[in-house]
């Protein structure tokens, strides 16, 4: 198979394998008017598969969705060809409005407009805690 390189763009490496449809419809890459190539179950060396999704347009991405996704994804900016700038995700301490609080008593729940919001609380397990009711997302 033959996937084209990108000229300028980005490129999100090291995705756990089946998992670059998730992270695609997380960041609504559907909506962009440029070409998105999703490539998975590739062969890897370090992670024995994996999957790449590639931007053909460099787009600010968010971060925390990805770390919580998965904090071992790689980001790679391309221009001209060539890599100028590589990031590594991470578990966020904090996120919002990425998970939803389940509780039906918290305040967001009677609160429409107030953000979800989600603090680590475990980075081993990756569990997070609501901020206002403590209930585990």
């Amino acid at each position: 198979m033959n996937i084209d390189s990108i000229k300028n763009g980005i490129v999100i490496d090291h995705i756990q394998a089946k998992k670059a449809l998730t992270i695609y419809n997380a960041l609504n890459l559907g909506d962009l008017d440029c070409s998105v190539a999703i490539i998975t179950n590739v062969k890897s060396q370090k992670m024995g598969r994996k999957d790449i999704i590639k931007i053909d347009k460099n787009i600010d991405l968010d971060l925390n969705i990805l770390g919580y996704l998965d904090p071992n994804i790689t980001i790679n900016i391309i221009e001209n060809d060539k890599r100028v700038q590589k990031y590594h995700t991470e578990l966020p301490k904090e996120i919002t409005n990425i998970i939803k609080c389940k509780n039906p008593r918290c305040i967001t729940t009677i609160e429409q407009e107030l953000n979800h919001v989600f603090i680590l609380k475990d980075k081993e397990k990756r569990t997070y805690r609501c901020k206002y009711c403590e209930t585990i997302g």
